[in-house]
């Protein structure tokens, strides 16, 4: 019975793209909290946003398939421009826009060239797109102070799933590089970065909700190997990027 439902959560959760969406959406609303802007049309905006983005990502070269992709996403995008237009601003239209392509630059086979095929570049443009959500997208001004976390946080999460790839990879990636050992100390030194400019950038609860997540992340960062089952990094790594807003809750629940 234990074993059908965590098949069922891996096939309908974590394989459809919903859990990492999630994991996305609770990383933003960590720092609206921060920023006391929440907002329940830009909370669905951002989980939208990601979940069309990482189907449209797994579904290439799918055939039938992908087209009922590209359809929904017509659709993900009609809603979320309509969420914009209704509840925020032309500006932050743009903005969107902005993410959007970044987003199809990223893996887009239809395009000659793109950024998942640059050797060493893909940890840092994931980082990226996440970043611009959580520190411009989300705000009326853009932070940079939560942009640098961001991105130098998710920058890290991504090297595991390079540890992950290493066999399959067919670019130069930071394992086959500079070995397994030396990207973890890699991503070490990425969380410790992101953590410090939290320390000093951030309100203190949400500081020490990172201090907490950064513990865990490296926890999660020390056992990667690319023998690990899949889950491993689907599920709880992927769930890193979530932690700061679940130990946010915890906090409040215990005060």
């Amino acid at each position: 019975m234990v074993k059908h439902c965590l098949n069922l959560l891996k096939k309908y959760i974590i394989n459809s793209q919903i859990y990492v969406s999630l994991m996305g959406t609770l990383f933003a609303v960590f720092f609206m909290f921060e920023q006391n802007i929440i907002k329940t049309p830009t909370i669905a905006l951002i989980f939208i946003t990601y979940f069309s983005g990482y189907i449209y990502t797994k579904y290439q070269g799918s055939g039938k398939i992908f087209n009922k992709v590209l359809a929904f996403n017509v659709i993900c995008g009609i809603i979320s421009a309509a969420l914009i237009i209704y509840n925020h601003n032309d500006g932050r239209l743009v903005k969107w826009l902005i993410i959007v392509v970044l987003g199809l630059l990223y893996d887009s086979k239809f395009l000659k060239y793109f950024v998942r095929e640059i050797p060493l570049f893909k940890i840092f443009y994931v980082g990226l797109t996440w970043a611009l959500i959580n520190s411009w997208l989300i705000l009326p001004y853009f932070n940079s102070e939560i942009f640098w976390i961001s991105w130098i946080f998710i920058t890290a999460l991504v090297l595991p799933f390079d540890i992950r790839d290493m066999q399959s990879d067919t670019i130069v990636t930071f394992p086959r590089l500079i070995g397994i050992q030396n990207t973890k100390y890699l991503a070490y030194g990425l969380i410790f970065i992101a953590l410090l400019i939290s320390i000093f950038c951030l309100k203190s609860i949400y500081s020490l909700a990172f201090f907490h997540t950064s513990i865990v992340t490296f926890v999660m960062i020390y056992f990667s190997e690319s023998s690990n089952r899949d889950s491993y990094f689907s599920f709880w790594v992927e769930s890193c990027s979530g932690l700061p807003m679940l130990f946010l809750i915890l906090y409040w629940l215990i005060n």
